[in-house]
């Protein structure tokens, strides 16, 4: 069962956008590190980066890599212009909860989402993640569909 935000969230999908569903690209672990290392640059090593979705998982997906930047909610808003100063305005953003930003490294897509650590989104997704990690099998199904 869907809370509210989350089928808010659904309900701004397009009905008519294809996603094209591509083959892991075993380069994007080279790729992620290299834009975490040019936020870390920026914004110190201290802060945590985490490659997620289905690069960090090894499986097909959109060839995007998804890079996250977890804060507590009362340092969200201190680090949206520190990243607008890196990638630019956001592509889509949450107050408080998740901004999206834009770039690419060596021809690839990336994401980087600044993401409250405390919402149900980010430590259920990190859940998930974990369980896939761990259970090989279900990495499987998962990657089947």
């Amino acid at each position: 069962m869907l809370n509210s935000d989350q089928q808010k969230w659904i309900d701004h999908l397009s009905d008519v956008d294809k996603i094209v569903i591509k083959p892991y690209d075993p380069t994007c672990i080279e790729k992620f590190e290299k834009v975490k290392n040019k936020i870390q640059k920026y914004l110190g090593n201290e802060i945590e980066l985490r490659h997620c979705g289905a690069t960090s998982l090894g499986i097909s997906g959109q060839d995007e890599i998804d890079t996250y930047l977890p804060v507590p909610e009362a340092d969200f808003d201190k680090y949206v212009p520190k990243l607008e100063n890196l990638f630019g305005k956001p592509r889509s953003h949450y107050p408080l909860k998740r901004a999206r930003f834009v770039t690419e490294i060596d021809g690839k897509h990336i994401d980087v989402f600044l993401i409250n650590s405390e919402t149900d989104g980010w430590t259920n997704g990190v859940k998930f993640e974990k369980y896939l990690r761990n259970n090989p099998e279900w990495l499987d199904k998962y990657r089947k569909l």
